[in-house]
C-alpha cells in the first residue's frame, strides 16, 4: 500500500501541475489514474475524483478571489443549480453499471479534448471587463439555472468537473469576460463537485488515507503549476494537453469493449494514431509559430 500511495501522490501532483498551468482541465485525468493505476473500483474512483476536483478547485479559486476576478452572484446562481444536479447525479450513479459510467466519462474526455484543441473563443472582442457586474436578464437566469443543473448532473454522475461546459456558459449567459469566467468556474466546479461527492458517499466506501494523499498532492501541484504558468506558452500547452486527453479518452473507451481483437489491438492502435497526429500537428504548429516570429519585424527604438 505504501508504494501505491507514493505512485498515486506523484501522479496526482503532476495532474495538479497541469491544472495550475491550464487553469482547468487537469482534473479529468484523475479518474483514469484512480481506476487503472491505483485500481480502485470505478464507482469509488468517481466519488474520490469528485472530492479531489472539488477541493483543488476551491483552493485554486482563492488566488482569483483575492484578485477580484470571481463573479459571486453569477457563480452562486449557476453553482447552486449545479449542486442540485450533481447531488442527484451522485445518487443516480448507484443504479448505473460501472461500464456505462466509464463510457460516459470517456465521452466527456473526448468532448473536453475537442474543446481544448479548438481553443476558447471570445478572447478578443468578447464581453468587456465590466460585464457580469450588473443584473442578469430573467431569460438568462432561467437558462443559467437549467444549464447549471444539467452540467451538475453530468458532473455528479461521471465524476468530472465539467469546466469546459461551465466556462462558456458563464461567458455567454452571464456576459463575463474570459478571465472572470475562468475564475468563477472554479467556484462552480467546487460547489457541484463536492455536492456530487455527497451524493456518492451514501453508497460508496472510500479509502480515506489514499484520498487524503491524492488530494494534498493535487492541491500542492496546482499551486506549483500556477507559478509555472507565466513561463509556459499557454496555446502550445493547451493543445498538448488536448491531445493527451484525446489519447486517454480513446484508451478508456477501448477498454470498455468486450474482450477480443478490437479491444486488445484496436485500442493501442487508436491511441498510437492519436499520438502520431499529435506529434505532426504540434511540430507543424511550432514551425509556423517560429516562422511567424522570425518574419515579424522587431520594433526598433526611436
Amino acid at each position: 500500500m505504501g508504494v501505491m500511495l507514493a505512485v498515486a501522490a506523484v501522479l496526482a501532483a503532476l495532474i495538479g501541475v497541469l491544472l495550475g498551468l491550464l487553469g482547468g482541465g487537469g482534473s479529468i485525468l484523475t479518474l483514469p489514474m484512480l481506476v487503472y493505476v491505483v485500481e480502485l473500483d470505478p464507482k469509488e474512483a468517481i466519488a474520490s475524483s469528485l472530492f479531489v476536483v472539488g477541493t483543488t478547485s476551491l483552493v485554486g479559486m482563492i488566488a482569483h478571489a483575492r484578485a477580484g476576478r470571481v463573479a459571486y452572484a453569477e457563480g452562486a446562481m449557476f453553482g447552486l443549480a449545479g449542486m442540485g444536479g450533481a447531488y442527484l447525479g451522485g445518487r443516480l450513479a448507484h443504479h448505473v453499471p460501472a461500464t456505462v459510467l466509464l463510457v460516459l466519462f470517456a465521452a466527456m474526455m473526448l468532448m473536453t479534448s475537442m474543446a481544448m484543441l479548438r481553443g476558447r473563443r471570445g478572447r478578443d472582442g468578447g464581453p468587456t471587463a465590466d460585464a457580469g457586474k450588473g443584473p442578469i436578464a430573467p431569460a438568462k437566469v432561467a437558462k443559467a439555472l437549467a444549464l447549471g443543473f444539467v452540467v451538475g448532473n453530468v458532473s455528479g454522475l461521471v465524476g468530472a468537473g465539467g469546466g469546459f461546459l461551465v466556462v462558456p456558459a458563464l461567458s455567454i449567459l452571464g456576459g463575463l469576460p474570459m478571465p472572470r469566467a475562468v475564475a468563477t468556474s472554479l467556484m462552480v466546479i467546487a460547489m457541484q463537485s463536492l455536492s456530487g461527492f455527497a451524493g456518492h458517499i451514501s453508497h460508496v466506501s472510500l479509502h480515506w488515507q489514499l484520498l487524503g494523499v491524492v488530494t494534498i498532492a493535487s492541491v500542492g501541484g496546482s499551486l506549483v503549476g500556477a507559478r509555472l504558468a507565466k513561463y509556459a506558452n499557454p496555446d502550445t500547452l493547451r493543445k498538448s494537453f488536448g491531445w493527451l486527453v484525446l489519447a486517454m479518452g480513446v484508451f478508456l473507451l477501448g477498454k470498455q469493449l468486450p474482450p477480443g481483437v478490437l479491444r486488445d489491438f484496436g485500442t493501442p492502435a487508436g491511441v498510437a494514431v492519436v499520438v502520431a497526429l499529435a506529434i505532426v500537428f504540434l511540430v507543424r504548429g511550432a514551425r509556423e509559430q517560429k516562422t511567424l516570429e522570425t518574419s515579424t519585424p522587431s520594433a526598433k527604438p526611436i
